[in-house]
């Protein structure tokens, strides 16, 4: 599932996507992915693309918060949680720095 996410990801030309290692910080979820869109447009045409290629690959129906504003995008896809952010949202809730994304074993996708 991963993989089709940051799969996804890339091929909309996301930006600046930070994959972080949750095991034994929250049982929310084995990884966050974080990444940026440059526009509200570009956030929604990610997420709708994720949560479509997500479905396709038969992973399911994921729970999708935030797609009418398109400020950010907040996508459960059980193991795997994925926010798209507008750079400027993104920047003000610097979940990176919340979650220690600056810890050693998380890397850069």
């Amino acid at each position: 599932m991963r993989a089709a996410i940051v799969a996804s990801i890339e091929d909309m030309k996301a930006e600046n996507t930070v994959e972080i290692d949750l095991v034994g910080k929250t049982s929310l979820a084995d990884t966050m992915i974080i990444t940026s869109g440059r526009s509200q447009r570009h956030v929604g045409a990610i997420a709708d693309r994720v949560i479509k290629d997500l479905k396709d690959k038969g992973f399911g129906n994921a729970r999708v918060e935030g797609l009418p504003a398109c400020d950010w995008v907040l996508i459960d896809a059980g193991d795997v949680l994925v926010h798209i952010f507008r750079p400027e949202v993104r920047g003000f809730y610097n979940l990176e720095k919340m979650w220690g994304s600056d810890r050693p074993q998380d890397r850069p996708v």
